[in-house]
Order: C-alpha cells, then sequence, then structure tokens
C-alpha cells in the first residue's frame, strides 16, 4: 500500500471511530449507528489493516473503548468548573478528542497493526497540542486540563482517576544501548502513575519510577525519583 493511502485510510478510520463512539456529536445525521460501524469495518478491511475476524473484533472493543471515554467525560467534567455540560467536554475539549483516538490507537497497537496507531496519536496531537504514545496504558476517569504540551511516552502506565495538567511530561530519563550504540526497544522506561495522582502544570517526571496512589506533584516540579502514595512534591519549602 502507498502511504498516502494508508494516511487517508487512517484520517478515515480516526472519523468514523469518533462517529461510532460518540454518535450524537460525531455523527451523521443521515446514517445510523450501525451503519457507520459496517463503514468503519470495511475501511479497515479495505485498507489491508485488519483481516475480516480481527476487523469484527475491533468493531466489539469499541464498546469497552466508549465505556472508558464515558469515565474520562466524567473525569474532565467533574474536575472543571468551567465546564457546564457534559455536551461541553466531547464536542469542546482537546482531552477528550486526543483521548478517542488514544483509546483507539492502543486497541490497534495491543492487536499488533503497524503505523496506524501511531499515525492516530500524532493526528490527535497535531489537532490538540497532546501526545500521547498508543503504547501508553491509561486507566479510566482520566483527564487533562488545558492539555497543551502534555507528553505522554511509550511504556507509561496510568492508573484510575488521575488528572495531568498543561505541559506535564512523562518522559524516559535514559535507555540503554546495544553494542552498535542504538537505543534498546520496548523496555520499560516511563513513569507508572497510581491510582488518584494529579500532576500539576510544566512538570516533568522522568524514568521507570512510581507515583504512589494519591500522591500531588506541584507545578513546574522535576522528579526522578519514587513518590510515596499520599507525598506532595512541590518547590516551595516554606
Amino acid at each position: 500500500m502507498k502511504y498516502s493511502s494508508l494516511i487517508n485510510s487512517t484520517k478515515e478510520i480516526a472519523r468514523l471511530s469518533r462517529a461510532v463512539l460518540f454518535h450524537e456529536y460525531y455523527g451523521d445525521d443521515a446514517l445510523t449507528l450501525a451503519t457507520e460501524e459496517c463503514l468503519l469495518h470495511d475501511t479497515i478491511v479495505k485498507g489491508k489493516i485488519l483481516n475480516e475476524d480481527d476487523a469484527d473484533k475491533f468493531i466489539k472493543s469499541l464498546d469497552d473503548i466508549r465505556k472508558s471515554l464515558s469515565t474520562d467525560v466524567e473525569a474532565a467534567y467533574n474536575g472543571d468548573p468551567a465546564a457546564s455540560s457534559f455536551d461541553e467536554i466531547i464536542c469542546c475539549y482537546p482531552v477528550m478528542k486526543a483521548l478517542m483516538n488514544y483509546r483507539v490507537a492502543h486497541e490497534f497497537y495491543k492487536m499488533g497493526v503497524d503505523l496506524i496507531p501511531r499515525l492516530l496519536t500524532e493526528m490527535a496531537h497535531s489537532e490538540t497540542g497532546i501526545d500521547i504514545h498508543p503504547g501508553a496504558q491509561i486507566g479510566d476517569y482520566f483527564t487533562i486540563d488545558h492539555g497543551t504540551g502534555v507528553v505522554i511516552g511509550e511504556t507509561t502506565i496510568i492508573g484510575n482517576n488521575v488528572k495531568l495538567y498543561q505541559g506535564v511530561t512523562l518522559g524516559a530519563k535514559s535507555f540503554p544501548l546495544d553494542d552498535n550504540g542504538n537505543p534498546i526497544k520496548g523496555i520499560p522506561r516511563h513513569p507508572i502513575l497510581e491510582d488518584g495522582v494529579i500532576v500539576y502544570a510544566n512538570s516533568t517526571i522522568l524514568g521507570r519510577i512510581t507515583i504512589g496512589k494519591n500522591a500531588v506533584i506541584g507545578g513546574n516540579v522535576w522528579v526522578t525519583r519514587d513518590i510515596a502514595p499520599g507525598e506532595k512534591v512541590t518547590q516551595y519549602k516554606g
């Protein structure tokens, strides 16, 4: 397949996935949900992205993805006093557009699909300024307030009820090299954020470290060590 065709198929997958996941908001008024599911299935198969059986499995997985996204909507609404409705969250908030693409991309990633997962998340990155690698594992009730400049690396693990603010980086501190001096791929090198963690704006958390349950990382903090559950980390020492 030519890469231009692959990119076009990915754009259509992104559009149709949003239409299926939130049909009331992103669906075509002239089409039923079932019809758009069929169109998504056909796009995946005709694009030679998955075979018929695997495409069926992917379509079935959208129910679970929708459930996770509904928890993300709730988290965004409850975490932002400026939000007036779930409608506003789904239609306007960049975190939801990023998470729709990410959660679909992550499913493809788990199925071993090449390129498509990264294309999906990079499309969302271009649209929202939120960079989530499709390999990251993110639990339910997740939200990012504002969102611009957030980076979540490939082997990051995020629990439930986690909240990030703009400019947060969950990255790698260092990585081993092979005998030829090239980075060794696939090793765990990004942080683990347990349930209930909050990370405020522009903080950087690096390496395979654990931020314990209900810990709070203040703004503009550099973290390269494990943080105990419930610990609060800030620059201010007063």
